[in-house]
């Protein structure tokens, strides 16, 4: 089994719409997922309590129970346990990445955004624990084509301590309007813009937990975010 949590230091990071949708993909790739939920808001919860068809294993938990659950779903032969993590307690997160085979920080590709996703990958890196930073909510001005921008911010990333994902997740409406509905994108909008952006993620991401997250992010910074 393996175990991916998802963080950031940030609120509004997209943190929750990126945990459920990747684990969505994963129980829609055919394996057996657990999401737990330790964040007070419970956004993760409320997602997967609105979709009327099978899914993923829901844990309503808060992190004292992270380790337990963790040994449960192995006893009970999981593929996969994806965390979703509050901004704060740092020991709550800290416990969160303790157990994660990958760790994914999520942020938007903004200014405000970035002292935040280098605080968050520099805490990872003192646990001893590896993944990469996925940008999130990224503007684009026609629905088939990628950003361009934020160089500045991509250069920047280069000095955080993880590697960045060669794919993201744009900004699109199929996100939040697939989350009310307990789904993920690829389910919502089959063959769609927002689809494709999370189908690419999904790959990159299960492809590098082959190596518990060694070959993660390692496609140059410069395609992050290309179509």
């Amino acid at each position: 089994m393996k175990t991916i949590t998802v963080l950031s230091r940030k609120g509004g990071s997209g943190k929750t719409t990126l945990a459920v949708n990747l684990a969505l993909m994963a129980f829609l790739r055919g394996h057996k997922v657990l999401l737990a939920d330790i964040d007070p808001q419970r956004s993760a919860s409320d997602a997967l309590r609105a979709r009327g068809e099978p899914g993923p294993v829901l844990a309503d938990i808060n992190a004292g129970k992270l380790f337990m659950t963790q040994s449960n779903a192995m006893r009970d032969c999981f593929d996969y346990l994806f965390v979703d993590t509050p901004a704060m307690p740092e020991a709550d997160v800290a416990q969160a990445v303790n157990i994660a085979d990958v760790c994914l920080v999520a942020g938007r590709p903004s200014f405000l955004d970035l002292a935040p996703i280098v605080r968050t990958a520099e805490a990872v890196r003192r646990l001893g624990k590896g993944g990469m930073v996925v940008l999130n909510q990224a503007h684009t001005s026609r629905s088939d084509v990628a950003p361009v921008a934020f160089p500045d911010i991509m250069e920047a990333l280069r000095f955080c301590g993880l590697p960045l994902a060669p794919h993201g997740l744009r900004s699109r409406e199929a996100f939040q309007k697939a989350m009310a509905r307990g789904l993920c994108v690829a389910e919502f909008e089959p063959g769609g813009p927002a689809a494709r952006d999370l189908e690419r993620l999904w790959a990159h991401v299960e492809a590098g937990l082959d190596g518990l997250g060694r070959g993660l992010g390692q496609t140059p910074m410069k395609t992050a975010l290309t179509a």
